[in-house]
């Protein structure tokens, strides 16, 4: 054998231990960022003529760089939109990369695609959607609710000719994900907000759409709802909104990324009814369905009219679509071309462990929301903001000013000990700083809510 070959099983050996001790040490800790300059003084030069051997790059990542990460799964990791990817899941996402999968096209990735497929029909029936609903793995949910729009927009395009030379309009609220923005921009269309950062309310929806000018209804083809904003875990109205869309024939897109992992929990399923009435919906496995990121998804009523959006035409891609190698081709179903099968960790987390358990994780997030939100009305301190939603909790320090807010979060995350951020909550016309809690990691303890509380005093 060669030396280069003896050297790379040794590596292999080397990296499979970083990964055993990587997802069965149960006492992690919150490390915190580092300058550039910090790390350049550290590490040196990486990237030289010569190479400087994989012995010492891997030194180094478990020596400095590693250490400059903040671990997403860590149970006192509060802030954002946090994840907890099975140690199942991150174990097949190094068999993922090794199989070298293209996951465009069923010609190239048949098995890989079948894998992802299986753990899409799961997701599709927690959804309700009419049977020849389906969607496809995408990175995350901004190329989801982007493939979504750019579906919706040449679907409206295709009803009418006049449509090809208008800029198309959105609906959504203020609560919305920042994503929908992002996507709007790429898609070039304009976006109109109901103003509430609550519950979007058909009724609120429907005098937006009645106020619109003769020129603006002509160009709206779309509302996005939300299904768990990211920042208060509100679920729209989507039942009255799916209805309304239904009657003034608009597409109708669910953004369901961060929540759409409670549509398993029996506890809250009800307050989803209506995402069946959706188009479209966005929900990210990376989020709360407990997989390593970046694994996102888009699902369709109809998969034809993002076929029609979507699918890609080249000469060198004609074999793919060949009677030879017909199958499932995720590439005509998003805006990427190439990709990886995302999907592939997800589906044997899945299989391993049974939806079963993916349901009492979830509920476990719930649960923990709610524990906290009790905890907090029992302290004289803090008090709730609004009822905790989901998994997500918004709560303030009596007396503090935004400064405090900020102040406490460096200062916890410098000791190692949380990472919990403040956010802003509109009250009327201005916008008040608070602090938030979102739960996804099932690991989690009660002891962990009351320290960090305890830590505001």
């Amino acid at each position: 054998m060669h030396k280069i070959d003896m050297d790379l099983v040794e590596m292999t050996m080397d990296v499979m231990k970083y990964v055993i001790d990587r997802i069965s040490n149960t006492q992690t800790t919150i490390n915190k960022p580092k300058k550039a300059e910090e790390l350049k003084a550290l590490v040196g030069e990486t990237i030289t003529k010569e190479g400087i051997g994989g012995e010492k790059a891997f030194n180094l990542w478990k020596e400095y760089l590693t250490k400059s990460n903040v671990p997403i799964d860590h149970p006192r990791h509060l802030a954002f939109v946090p994840a907890s990817p099975t140690r199942a899941a991150i174990m097949f996402d190094l068999v993922t990369s090794a199989s070298s999968i293209h996951g465009a096209y069923w010609m190239e990735g048949a098995g890989g695609i079948f894998c992802e497929n299986e753990a899409m029909r799961w997701m599709v029936s927690l959804t309700g959607l009419p049977e020849g609903a389906f969607g496809v793995f995408t990175s995350g949910g901004t190329a989801a609710n982007l493939s979504a729009i750019v579906a919706a927009r040449e679907y409206w395009r295709s009803l009418d000719v006049v449509n090809e030379n208008k800029k198309g309009l959105v609906i959504t609220s203020i609560g919305a994900h920042s994503s929908i923005k992002a996507m709007a921009k790429v898609a070039d269309v304009e976006i109109l907000l109901v103003d509430t950062e609550d519950v979007m309310t058909a009724e609120a929806l429907q005098e937006v759409i009645y106020n619109l000018t003769s020129e603006e209804r002509k160009r709206l083809f779309a509302v996005v709802a939300t299904g768990g904003t990211t920042n208060a875990g509100i679920i729209d109205d989507l039942y009255g909104i799916g209805s309304l869309c239904e009657r003034e024939h608009l597409w109708f897109h669910v953004d369901a990324a961060y929540g759409g992992g409670a549509l398993v929990a029996d506890s809250v399923r009800h307050l989803f009814n209506g995402i069946e009435k959706a188009d479209s919906i966005t929900i990210d496995p990376h989020k709360w369905m407990f997989s390593p990121y970046d694994c996102g998804a888009v699902i369709y009523k109809n998969p034809e009219l993002a076929k029609n959006a979507h699918s890609q035409e080249g000469s060198y891609l004609d074999i793919f679509k060949d009677e030879g190698a017909h199958g499932f081709n995720p590439t005509d179903y998003q805006i990427q071309l190439t990709r990886r099968v995302r999907g592939l960790p997800f589906w044997f987390s899945l299989a391993m462990h049974g939806t079963d358990r993916y349901k009492q994780a979830v509920e476990r997030g719930i649960e923990l929301a709610q524990i906290a939100g009790e905890m907090i009305t029992k302290m004289d301190h803090v008090e709730l903001v609004r009822e905790p939603s989901l998994s997500c909790v918004l709560y303030r320090r009596v007396g503090w000013e935004p400064d405090d807010y900020t102040h406490w979060t460096y200062e916890n995350h410098e000791k190692g000990f949380a990472l919990v951020t403040p956010t802003k909550w509109k009250t009327g016309a201005s916008f008040e700083t608070v602090s938030r809690f979102c739960f996804i990691n099932p690991d989690t303890t009660e002891d962990d809510i009351e320290q960090i509380l305890k830590s505001m005093i």
